[in-house]
């Protein structure tokens, strides 16, 4: 007799069936239309930041102080490090705020700290682009005889100054993924909550 083979065990929902599933549940009678408004806002900045990531918004100024903060804060280490952590806190903190509003179950939230994502490598992506040009003006706690272009500097320390507009690009489009993706999943989660609410308003 041949061997029989067992017959597969079925496979269980994964982390991102769950995340979709606990997100269509959280949307169940939510209000779409104020959400949708503060998307539209989101989205215009979007634009803005894909034309001219150099371009002043709120979030710009937000993103800067967190930029600064990251230098401060590791004041104490090597150059290289202190200058690089402000890059890192620019990235890190709209990306704690994803996490932190996904683990609070405030789905369109995440997608508002996607939208930050997004502009923040944007911005990054001018800045890292310019290191070689050096022609943004430069921001920070120092006079204006002693501020360094962290970038600049970076490339220059690890040999890859020729190579900023290649980083740039890299950024932006991470930036671009991060703004579409952000967008897709607030423009989901408006049309289930409208969803929800018509079922029970038809009921």
């Amino acid at each position: 007799m041949g061997h029989i083979e067992p017959a597969p065990k079925p496979r269980g929902p994964t982390t991102l069936d769950l995340l979709i599933d606990d997100a269509r549940e959280w949307c169940q009678g939510r209000m779409w239309i104020p959400r949708a408004l503060l998307l539209l806002f989101l989205v215009y900045i979007f634009t803005v930041k894909f034309r001219d990531p150099t371009r002043w918004t709120i979030f710009y100024g937000i993103t800067l102080g967190f930029h600064e903060m990251g230098h401060l804060v590791f004041a104490w280490a090597p150059h290289f490090i202190t200058s690089i952590m402000g890059s890192v806190f620019q990235i890190a903190i709209p990306i704690i705020c994803v996490v932190y509003f996904v683990r609070q179950r405030d789905y369109f939230g995440a997608s508002v700290g996607g939208f930050w994502l997004s502009y923040s490598l944007s911005e990054l992506s001018a800045y890292v682009g310019d290191a070689r040009s050096k022609d943004l003006p430069l921001v920070g706690f120092a006079s204006s005889e002693d501020l360094e272009h962290d970038w600049g500097y970076l490339l220059g320390a690890l040999h890859m100054l020729p190579a900023d507009h290649f980083f740039a690009f890299v950024l932006r489009m991470l930036g671009l993924a991060a703004g579409l993706g952000s967008c897709a999943f607030a423009v989901w989660l408006l049309l289930t909550m409208a969803r929800s609410r018509n079922v029970r308003g038809s009921v």
